[in-house]
C-alpha cells in the first residue's frame, strides 16, 4: 500500500513524522553515506523546517557589482542570473545556492517575499543570510551560516541555475529531495527516495516503542535486542 502519492503528501507525512536524524540514519543503511550538507548550514530559527525539492544556483565571486571590459557579458549585470533564479522557482522548491566565499549575505527579505509568492519551500545557503529579523517575520524556512549584513551586488553573481552542484561532500541535484530542521540539512537523491522515507517511517514509528520501553524501565540493552533500534 502506498503511503503517500504525490509530493504534498509526502511533504506532509514527513513534517508530521520525521526528522533529519532518522533519515541519515536510513541513508546510512542504504549505503547513502554522505548526505548531510556541512554542520555550520543551520536554521535561521530553531523550529524552522524546509522540506521541499532542490533547485540548486551555483555562483562565483566577483570584486566589483558591474565588471567593464569583461569577456563574459554576465559579469556587466547586477547579482548575474540571481533574479532570473529567483522568479523560475516552482511550487514547493528549495532554493540551494553553493559556489561563491561566505564574504556577503546569499539571502534577504526582498526574495524571501519573491520565492514565497511563487509558492518556494524555503531556502539553503552555503554562506549567509541578511535582513535576519524580517525573514524571521515572514517565517520563510532559510538555512544558513546565519546573519551578515554584509551586500552581496559588488562580491557575487550567480552563473548558472537548475545544475548539479556540490556541497561538502554532498553532490545536489535538480528535483532532489532537501529536508532540514535543526539538526542539519540533508539530500535525498531521486532514485532513493522511496526507499528512504519508507524506510524511515517505519524506524520513526519504532523508535516511539523503544521509548515507551525505556520509559517503562527497560534496559538499553534489551530494548535494542529486542526492537534493533536505538
Amino acid at each position: 500500500m502506498d503511503l503517500w502519492h504525490n509530493d504534498e503528501e509526502l511533504f506532509s507525512i514527513i513534517r508530521k513524522e520525521l526528522f533529519t536524524c532518522v533519515v541519515g540514519d536510513v541513508m546510512d543503511k542504504l549505503g547513502l553515506q554522505h548526505q548531510f550538507l556541512p554542520p555550520q548550514i543551520r536554521a535561521l530559527r530553531p523550529d524552522m523546517v524546509v522540506v521541499g525539492r532542490a533547485m540548486p544556483v551555483l555562483a562565483v565571486d566577483v570584486f566589483e557589482e558591474k565588471v567593464s571590459g569583461t569577456n563574459n557579458k554576465l559579469m556587466e549585470r547586477p547579482f548575474g542570473l540571481m533574479l532570473e533564479a529567483l522568479d523560475d522557482l516552482k511550487q514547493n522548491e528549495v532554493y540551494v545556492n553553493t559556489g561563491s566565499s561566505p564574504r556577503n549575505a546569499l539571502w534577504g527579505e526582498l526574495m524571501s517575499i519573491r520565492a514565497r509568492k511563487l509558492g518556494a519551500a524555503g531556502a539553503v545557503l552555503n554562506g549567509y543570510v541578511r535582513d535576519t529579523k524580517a525573514i524571521l517575520d515572514l517565517d520563510f524556512p532559510c538555512f544558513g551560516f546565519g546573519s551578515y549584513a554584509q551586500d552581496s551586488a559588488p562580491r557575487y553573481k550567480v552563473v548558472d541555475f537548475r545544475i548539479a552542484v556540490e556541497i561538502g561532500a554532498v553532490r545536489v541535484r535538480p528535483g532532489d529531495f532537501i529536508f532540514g530542521d535543526i539538526d542539519g540539512v540533508c539530500a535525498i537523491p531521486v532514485q532513493a527516495a522511496t526507499e528512504v522515507f519508507t524506510k524511515a517511517l517505519e524506524k520513526a514509528r519504532g523508535e516511539k516503542v523503544v521509548r515507551k520501553a525505556l520509559e517503562a524501565g527497560s534496559s538499553a540493552v534489551a530494548a535494542f535486542e529486542k526492537h534493533g533500534i536505538m
